[in-house]
This record gives structure tokens, sequence and C-alpha cells, in this order.
């Protein structure tokens, strides 16, 4: 089993007519069972080192959110059985993911080594916060330089950044349920 394959076998949960998060768990978990330790621990060193372009001032807040809600969240999609299996995902967001989540994977996979799973690592958690925890990718309280923060309203998920990364087809937010601050 190649981390790549796991893009070819989402897909082929496209031309159902609906997909249940079920589904989804089976392929994810699937996938989350072959990162190891070692993995996570070279994930996390290779957030660190991207986080050295963060600004000082935001660097540890960025790293513990990134590190906590990204790169652990493989052990909680291995142990969460905690969910409503039967629900059906947005499937029209699933379908119009996968564009944006190969561009990734595949910039991700020119920036590592052939053994770092850290594009695995990314496409799981991308995933699984969307679609079955329908939650936004960067968590609530996220902290964005200008003391902006991603927060919750009413039950809605907004982020004072996200029409910021609309011009950027890599920028997982095309993915994020979040929506633009109105306020911002």
């Amino acid at each position: 089993m190649n981390p790549e394959d796991i893009l070819v076998e989402l897909r082929k949960l496209s031309p159902q007519e609906k997909i249940t998060k079920d589904e989804i768990m089976t392929i994810l978990k699937k996938y989350a069972s072959i990162i190891s330790v070692y993995d996570l621990m070279m994930a996390t060193a290779y957030m660190r080192k991207d986080g050295e372009y963060v600004h000082a001032n935001y660097r540890e807040k960025y790293l513990e959110i990134y590190i906590k809600y990204f790169i652990m969240r493989m052990k909680e999609v291995l142990g969460n059985d905690d969910y409503d299996n039967l629900a059906v995902i947005d499937k029209q967001a699933f379908d119009e993911s996968f564009p944006m989540l190969e561009r990734t994977f595949e910039k991700e996979r020119i920036n590592a080594s052939s053994d770092d799973k850290f594009p695995l690592i990314y496409v799981i958690t991308a995933l699984y916060t969307t679609f079955i925890l329908e939650e936004p990718i960067h968590p609530v309280g996220s902290e964005f330089p200008g003391s902006l923060k991603v927060e919750e309203r009413n039950g809605k998920f907004l982020c004072p950044v996200k029409d910021n990364q609309k011009d950027n087809d890599e920028a997982i937010c095309h993915l994020c349920l979040a929506e633009q601050t109105p306020d911002i």
C-alpha cells in the first residue's frame, strides 16, 4: 500500500450518489495505520522547519496548533469510532476537493523524501477535519497576524484570512468549510 493510493481509493467513491462518513473513515483509518511514530516525528520536524518563516510573535502558537491539530490527528483518526457512520457527507465539496488535494499531495511530495508520509498526513487530516468532524481546518482560536482568529459565531465557522487565499489554487482553504469573517 503506497501513500499516494489514498487518492485513488477516495476517487472511487465519487461515482456513488451518496458517500457516508463511514466510507471515508474506512479509507482514512486504513492509511493512518501505515503512519508510524517515526513518520509523525519527521512530519513534526518538517513543520518546525517550515515554522521558521512564521513571524516570531506567532511562531509558538502556530507550531502548537499545527502539531496538535494536524500531526497528532492520526491517533485520533485511528481511535475515532464515535461519529455518525451513516451520515452523508457533502458530495459536491468532496468531489471539488480532488484537484486541490492532488496538487497539494504532489507539491508536498516534491519537497519530501520518498519515504516521507507528510503528504499523506496532510490529506488525511484535511479530509478528516472537514468531512468527519465538520470543523474548519484551522481550529477555532487559531491566530493570524493582526491578532485575528478563527472563530465560531451562531454555529458558523469564520476565518479572517479565507478570502486572502481565493486566488491560491494550492491553499487548503478551498476545502475548509469556514467562511470569511464578514467584518474584516
